[in-house]
């Protein structure tokens, strides 16, 4: 699947200098003013919304049509984690980005996005949205699988789900999977450990894997592995 509460906004959040954020390390002091975080909200806002109203047009007309992998995560989770997890310098993935809405929250809030989908129209889409909102999200056509990525489960099924295979992405992007310090999927039932393992082989050991779960929630990973609380997930930077 592709991916997808808004924060009370009136007083500026000032993050003590040397604060520890929720990924254990160091950070300077951020001091977000009322005005530019009520500018951000009102962006936000209305990028939700495009992406809602293009959701239901596509279900409408592609998937009315037949079976296709993207549904949206829930955007409001989505970005409700995306705010506590912004700080300067990060750098932002997703894996089957589709209408690009999740990335294009992530390139709002400061974060340096970028997008893999390897549906070419979903991508031609994003691009428009980034575009309309005045974004400067990232979108490439390709699989988020690394080159030569091979998944054997315990079992030794080797098939990914709906995780398309292809061209990988990353060339194109010019990064490195472990260049990514947040990324983020949607995936269907049975996806995960694939996610998981891509991470754990490929990524950052350091870096934050989150998954949108089916039943509304998000599962935070450090480097894949080590699982993350929900409460960490939402602290503040």
């Amino acid at each position: 699947m592709a991916t997808t509460a808004a924060a009370v906004v009136g007083t500026a959040v000032v993050a003590a200098a040397g604060e520890a954020g929720t990924d254990g390390q160091r950070r300077p002091a951020v001091t977000r003013e009322p005005d530019a975080e009520a500018a951000l909200h009102a962006r936000l806002d209305a990028l939700c919304a495009d992406g809602w109203a293009i959701w239901e047009r596509f279900d409408g007309t592609v998937r009315e049509r037949g079976f296709h992998p993207f549904v949206p995560a829930d955007y409001e989770v989505v970005r409700a984690t995306l705010l506590a997890l912004r700080a300067p310098g990060r750098r932002f993935l997703e894996w089957g980005s589709a209408t690009g809405i999740i990335t294009i929250m992530a390139d709002l809030m400061g974060f340096d996005a970028y997008g893999i989908e390897v549906d070419a129209g979903l991508v031609a889409t994003a691009r428009e949205v980034a575009a309309r909102h005045g974004s400067g999200a990232r979108f490439v056509v390709g699989s988020f699988l690394p080159t030569g990525y091979r998944w054997r489960s315990a079992d030794g099924d080797g098939r990914t789900g709906t995780i398309a295979r292809g061209d990988s992405g990353y060339q194109q992007l010019g990064r490195a999977p472990e260049d990514f310090d947040v990324v983020f999927g949607y995936p269907w039932g049975g996806e995960a450990p694939v996610m998981r393992d891509v991470m754990q082989r490929y990524g950052s050991p350091d870096a934050l894997l989150l998954l949108f779960d089916a039943d509304g929630t998000l599962q935070g990973y450090r480097g894949g592995r080590q699982p993350v609380a929900a409460d960490a997930l939402t602290a503040p930077a």
